[in-house]
């Protein structure tokens, strides 16, 4: 495995982390439990934001810049269904 792989799997395992940490946030009904998960969120937001920057100056997490035209375009069709 090379490098550019293992940190894709581990942005992938921080998104699913923070999909955790914020349903548990939000179901919590024990205010001690939520500010644990709120404090892990908040920590492993930190971590997928150095992960991605380190992805795009290596150039392994890349996009597109949308137009504008296409993006109104896009919002046009949405309204209309």
């Amino acid at each position: 495995m090379n490098d550019e792989i293992l940190i894709n799997n581990y942005l992938l395992i921080l998104k699913s982390t923070i999909e955790v940490y914020i349903h548990g946030s939000i179901e919590s009904s024990n205010k001690s439990v939520r500010e644990v998960l709120e404090n892990s969120l908040e920590e492993t937001l930190k971590c997928q934001e150095k992960t991605y920057n380190l992805m795009v100056d290596n150039d392994w997490y890349t996009y597109d810049n949308v137009d504008v035209n296409e993006i109104v375009k896009t919002i046009n069709n949405l309204n209309q269904n």
